[in-house]
């Protein structure tokens, strides 16, 4: 096990097991579902977790965006290089996400939660696409004592990098606003990323989202995410994603030795990139993969980041960060789920 010091990337947010399994519009309908969305479950949607394990050969994956972040930027990196942090139960569920995070090399440092099962997330997969439908459980008790205990504080201290789900801020924004104001005030330059993850944190959780902006150093998102952004800030510009990534990068800023990036994807459309107060913007095409190599796309977003960020912990330049993003995304939707296996494709063009 790697000393408390030698981690050089930690993530926060909330994990989740993912009951993924095969539907169809029938099933979307009778859920109250779109195609390719996530949501936040009501007691409605409380039964579909049963369904999937019953009716529809659903698999049980190590989830949460986050934490399939995580797993993949450790995926890229040296061993023992990113620690992972947020709220589990105290059940088999919560085994079975250790297991998984041990088996990828990631370290986890769960707060355990015994009155709450461990979080689920049921995962619809129709087609190419996916609808995700999340029971936080006891990902929703995450404490900011727990960042800030006498085991996991020096272990954030110690750490050069932060990347944050934006799902968290359904949680506990106190953790997220503490790990953005530790980088801020870090005279060692360290890093703050969040990733925006679905159009409902900008669209009902704008204040805390708000609270946490200043601090964020590289924002990622996906083109839907941008838009709900900008609606729900009411910002001149609503549809153009590139006008829409400069707009959320000139936001105001806390660590002003840092110019914001902002990183919005597109699926297969080029990814943009906007730098603060700089004109332009950066456009890099995706990797394409061909329709009949692709088996899931749920987690794409998420193995992005993770190839992004572990990018930004090995000093990689912006273009060479996007490109290792892409490069997770195109292996992830190879395979069921956010999974990272030994491929046969070289991460260079």
């Amino acid at each position: 096990m790697a000393s408390q010091s030698s981690y050089k990337l930690l993530c926060l947010g909330n994990p989740l097991l993912d009951i993924q399994g095969q539907g169809d519009a029938a099933l979307l309908e009778q859920y109250g579902l779109k195609p390719n969305d996530a949501i936040l479950s009501e007691e409605k949607h409380m039964s579909l977790y049963e369904e999937l394990l019953q009716n529809r050969s659903a698999k049980l994956i190590a989830g949460g965006a986050a934490q399939n972040a995580a797993r993949g930027a450790q995926y890229i990196l040296p061993p023992n290089s990113v620690v992972y942090v947020g709220c589990v139960g105290s059940d088999k569920y919560a085994d079975t996400l250790r297991e998984a995070c041990k088996s990828a090399g990631l370290h986890t440092e769960y707060l355990v939660d015994s009155s709450q099962p461990t979080g689920r997330c049921g995962v619809i997969i129709t087609g190419h696409d996916r609808s995700m439908a999340t029971h936080l459980a006891a990902a929703n008790e995450y404490k900011l004592s727990h960042l800030q205990s006498e085991k996991i504080w020096p272990i954030a201290q110690a750490a050069n990098f932060y990347y944050v789900g934006g799902f968290h801020l359904t949680v506990c924004p106190p953790a997220i606003v503490a790990l953005g104001e530790e980088a801020a005030s870090s005279s060692s330059g360290k890093t703050f990323i969040m990733n925006l993850s679905a159009p409902f944190i900008p669209q009902f959780f704008k204040d805390p989202l708000d609270e946490v902006m200043p601090y964020v150093d590289y924002l990622i998102g996906n083109e839907t995410e941008a838009r709900a952004y900008a609606a729900s800030h009411d910002l001149s510009e609503k549809e153009d994603v590139r006008n829409i990534a400069h707009a959320i990068a000139d936001t105001p800023k806390e660590n002003k030795s840092k110019k914001r990036i902002v990183v919005i994807t597109q699926g297969t459309d080029e990814t943009v990139v906007a730098v603060q107060g700089e004109s332009g913007e950066k456009t890099f095409p995706v990797r394409l993969v061909k329709s009949e190599d692709i088996n899931d796309t749920n987690g794409a977003g998420d193995a992005f980041a993770g190839g992004f960020v572990a990018g930004l912990v090995e000093g990689k330049s912006l273009e060479e960060s996007v490109d290792m993003g892409q490069w997770l995304a195109s292996l992830s939707i190879r395979e069921l789920g956010p999974s990272y296996v030994p491929c046969d494709f070289p991460l260079s063009p």
